[in-house]
């Protein structure tokens, strides 16, 4: 469902989320609510659902990955931060049945069960929750998802360092001795996000994205990462 945005930029997980082409790290004074607000307006109007985060091949690559892993369609998995819901509602299509979604957002619950309402997918669990202050209220999962939440932490100016120790701290709390952790980031590289999560979890895996060639390098517009749990 939905529609394939542009080519992702280093900026392009923020630029999905809110429509401003021009984002940097100092511009953060915009209300997530207000803009998922619009999206539901427009959803309600035409339809449209909105944009995906890294486009629909992000979503292809982590289900491919997950069924080439033949992990379990019952396993418990979390969306950190799953905006207009649309990824949860194709893993839902791919047959898999133990479904959450958090964000902090109300607008943005709201929207994701509008959609997931009109795909005819009631399954999943969706809930307001701000994932640095209440992972204790959270159960644990088997598998924890996040495709650019950690991004847009990453480029709060109010403590970025804090929030992403927070957010490694939530991380290892929600998710299960040997749980999986699936990132796609376009705002720091491998050698970074291993570095970042080195404390409490091993990376498994590199997952293939999109290359770009500029000056006669290669380079990646995204990062897609594995991460494991240490038990």
């Amino acid at each position: 469902i939905g529609r394939t945005p542009p080519a992702p930029l280093w900026s392009a997980a923020l630029w999905h989320r809110t429509g401003v082409a021009h984002w940097h790290r100092q511009s953060y004074n915009f209300s997530w609510d207000h803009a998922y607000e619009r999206e539901l307006q427009s959803f309600y109007n035409s339809g449209d659902i909105g944009e995906i985060w890294f486009g629909e091949g992000s979503m292809d690559r982590i289900i491919t990955w997950l069924e080439m892993q033949n992990i379990p369609k019952d396993v418990a998995l979390l969306d950190i931060g799953t905006g207009n819901g649309v990824f949860l509602i194709e893993l839902a299509k791919s047959g898999f049945t133990n479904l959450t979604g958090i964000d902090n957002s109300s607008t943005a619950v709201e929207l994701a069960k509008a959609i997931a309402e009109k795909e005819e997918v009631m399954s999943l669990k969706l809930q307001v929750a701000d994932f640095l202050h209440s992972f204790p209220n959270l159960s644990q999962y088997d598998i924890c998802i996040d495709k650019g939440t950690f991004d847009a932490i990453s480029l709060n100016p109010d403590q970025p360092a804090e929030k992403r120790s927070l957010y490694r701290q939530a991380l290892h709390s929600v998710l299960k001795d040997g749980g999986l952790f699936l990132i796609t980031c376009c705002n720091w590289t491998k050698e970074e996000l291993v570095s970042h999560f080195s404390e409490g979890f091993e990376m498994l895996q590199e997952l293939p994205t999109p290359k770009f060639q500029f000056g006669g390098k290669v380079g990646s517009t995204v990062t897609a990462l594995v991460f494991k749990r240490k038990e």
